[in-house]
């Protein structure tokens, strides 16, 4: 069964280190030498770029390796906690864009600064929980699971997307979606 191979292939990169070293490595080090390379800190030579990434990607990883870190303050444990959930909304606003590009409507400039807040609190929230920062004798925290949010996010897009489908292009609202309508509206 091709299944059984798929999970054993699974299992034997888990108990090898490749999800705890490799790919958060790999990841950190990618990000680091972009934004070096992008930014040209270094000047025009690659090689101190690689030269940092590797250091900074390597400072990342070892210490979760080595067991150094103090429980639930390990950065590839967060990272590791978080990007799903990131994907996840990452995947669900792609979707919507390609939503909107099927129907013909654009985002419009005034709706720029709105999803980024969104995005900016959106991705606060996924990293606090992960630090159990939001953890306490709230009524709310159950209400409030990452799960929850996820699922409220998606269901939020749909119904959006469904609302500048079926309606009507000449409908009087009131001011607020006015407002709502020309964030949206291609003609600002």
């Amino acid at each position: 069964m091709a299944t059984t191979g798929f999970n054993q292939l699974a299992f034997f990169l888990e108990r090898y280190g490749f999800l705890d070293f490799l790919l958060p490595f790999i990841l950190v080090f990618t990000i680091i030498f972009a934004v070096l390379r992008k930014t040209k800190i270094m000047g025009e030579k690659k090689s101190y770029d690689v030269i940092i990434a590797l250091v900074l990607g390597l400072l990342f990883v070892v210490p979760h390796i080595i067991g150094i870190y103090p429980l639930g303050y390990d950065p590839v444990m967060v990272l590791n906690e978080t990007l799903p959930s990131v994907a996840l909304i990452a995947v669900a606003a792609l979707m919507l864009l390609i939503l909107m590009g099927m129907f013909g409507t654009d985002f419009a400039k005034g709706a720029a600064p709105l999803i980024a807040l969104a995005a900016i609190a959106f991705i606060v929230y996924v990293f606090g929980a992960a630090l159990n920062l939001w953890t306490g004798s709230f009524v709310f925290n159950s209400w409030f699971s990452p799960d929850t949010i996820e699922l409220t996010v998606i269901i939020v897009v749909f119904a959006l997307v469904v609302y500048f489908i079926v309606r009507e292009p000449k409908s009087e609202g009131g001011k607020m979606l006015e407002w709502a309508k020309n964030l949206f509206d291609k003609r600002m």
